[in-house]
């Protein structure tokens, strides 16, 4: 049986990655869709020309990823493809984010994932693609974004060196980097509290159908960093050009904007 892992499915980008997978991974026979609310996840089934298997699962809490390799030690299929898009932000300045919801980012878009895409990995075979959600944020410090920018600056760096071990598998890994995406709960949930007031304006946002499909072209071409859109690859080039510093300096003026 060969399957398709998408966390963070119930909404977002990981919702239309569980789309756009049913329409055009032919070969797939299931896809194992994972977040916390169930109803949700349920309610994706009509539209999925694929079967899917709903793991209702709180990737933060404890035990929750052995559930998942229990799963997969029941079912033995072959891992196709893994989406690893669970994960939130929270704007604000150091005082403004509560430091509970400071570790729950951490936990999830970076442990989480983490030990999601080592569950599934043994599962994998030559031709596997996984696909990990980090953000333009990867590429520079965001004041008032802090931790959720390291967080994927960290997704980030680990999904580039774990592509290249697993390049003697033939197994690729992909990056994606998008921009700010207006179409999903990201930047409501992420402005909630006194965020409203740190970013005021989010030009330029591109629909998260666009990414989806962007990021999957990319994977199965096996390139290791997928900008999905003009503003994140401007800002990749940029961050390989100009000091930290200086692109902080940009990015006060263009959040206050």
């Amino acid at each position: 049986m060969k399957i398709a892992v998408v966390t963070g499915a119930s909404s977002g980008l990981g919702r239309e990655f569980v789309r756009q997978l049913a329409l055009l991974e032919k070969q797939l026979d299931e896809i194992w869709v994972i977040a916390r609310r169930r109803e949700r996840l349920e309610a994706l089934r009509p539209s999925s020309p694929v079967p899917l298997r709903v793991l209702p699962l709180d990737l933060t809490a404890e035990g929750a990823v052995d559930r998942l390799e229990d799963a997969l030690a029941a079912a033995r299929p072959e891992v196709r493809v893994l989406v690893c898009a669970a994960g939130f932000g929270r704007m604000g300045s150091y005082q403004q984010v509560p430091r509970q919801q400071s570790a729950a980012m951490i936990r999830l878009n970076c442990q989480a994932a983490v030990e999601v895409t080592q569950a599934c990995l043994p599962w994998m075979m030559a031709g596997g693609r996984i696909l990990e959600i980090c953000s333009t944020a990867a590429f520079q410090p965001f004041p008032y974004l802090n931790v959720y920018a390291a967080t994927k600056a960290f997704l980030y760096r680990y999904s580039r060196a774990l592509a290249r071990e697993l390049r003697p598998r033939r197994i690729t890994v992909t990056a994606v980097c998008p921009y700010w995406v207006k179409d999903t709960e990201f930047i409501p949930t992420a402005r909630q509290g006194s965020g409203e007031q740190a970013v005021r304006h989010f030009p330029f946002a591109s629909l998260s159908r666009r990414v989806v499909a962007r990021a999957l072209l990319d994977s199965r071409r096996g390139r290791a960093v997928s900008t999905p859109g003009p503003v994140c690859t401007v800002h990749r080039a940029a961050a390989h050009c100009l000091p930290a510093g200086v692109l902080m300096d940009v990015w006060e003026l263009l959040r206050k904007a």
